[in-house]
């Protein structure tokens, strides 16, 4: 095994065939790694590094596992705050891990076997630290695994971490390229009904639809058109040429 800042890994990553992923239950992770871990402090298992936490940053985490493309999981050994305490030691050079909400129990054949916790990662120094995306899963054996149900030389101290980021925690929204919606509701602007346009008849080739005298309609508007204080000449059938305008 190679040591590298805080952490220990194998030399190679591990190549899993090809759709294939370490991705283990709850339960799996108590029974089959983290229980043969605190009986025997020199089991390893190839897809489960162990890092120190104390001393790398959750974005360091990705490259030193030994496999994971989403999450990563490590062997860890609770770090005790004060030497006759039982509260850990969750800070890092950067910040600390929080944690959030309440320990989750772990059942094997409705046996309770280990209980999870989640920790959020934040940046800076309690209580003023900047929330991340960072997340941890901390398993710790618990109730037909806990310590008394243990072999003496046994120690309790160890746990496994499962490491992720929330999707687009850091995306920040990008602006519309469209422009806003125009909120018409309070306009000003008055529909006119097309019945109440007074459009002359048409009773003789010699004369064709026109539209007289319509001033100051500045707060008008019909279908997608506006009339802003415009007066309409008078359209004459006067020295037209009808034979061709029939004709053409």
């Amino acid at each position: 095994m190679e040591k590298v800042s805080g952490f220990s890994r194998v030399d190679e990553e591990i190549e899993l065939p090809p759709g294939f992923r370490f991705h283990p239950t709850d339960e799996e992770l108590i029974t089959h790694y983290l229980s043969p871990k605190v009986i025997n402090s020199s089991f390893s298992a190839r897809a489960i590094g162990e890092v120190d936490l104390n001393k790398v940053e959750p974005w360091d985490l990705p490259r030193r596992a030994t496999t994971g493309e989403k999450e990563w999981y490590f062997f860890c050994t609770r770090n005790r705050k004060y030497p006759t305490g039982l509260k850990t030691n969750r800070a890092t050079e950067a910040g600390y891990w929080k944690a959030t909400g309440k320990d989750r129990e772990i059942f094997s054949l409705k046996i309770l076997v280990g209980m999870k916790k989640t920790l959020v990662f934040h940046r800076g120094r309690a209580p003023k630290g900047e929330k991340t995306g960072w997340v941890m899963h901390e398993f710790r054996l618990e109730g037909k695994y806990s310590t008394h149900n243990l072999p003496k030389n046994a120690k309790n101290e160890w746990v496994i971490s499962r490491i992720f980021k929330k999707r687009n925690h850091d995306a920040n929204p990008q602006p519309s390229d469209l422009p806003p919606l125009m909120d018409l509701s309070s306009s000003k602007k008055t529909e006119i009904p097309l019945a109440t346009l007074n459009f002359p008849k048409v009773s003789t080739p010699n004369s064709v639809p026109f539209i007289q005298n319509i001033q100051d309609h500045s707060n008008y508007e019909v279908g997608l058109g506006s009339y802003e204080d415009q007066e309409f000449p008078i359209i004459s059938a006067e020295n037209m040429d009808f034979e061709c305008l029939w004709n053409c």
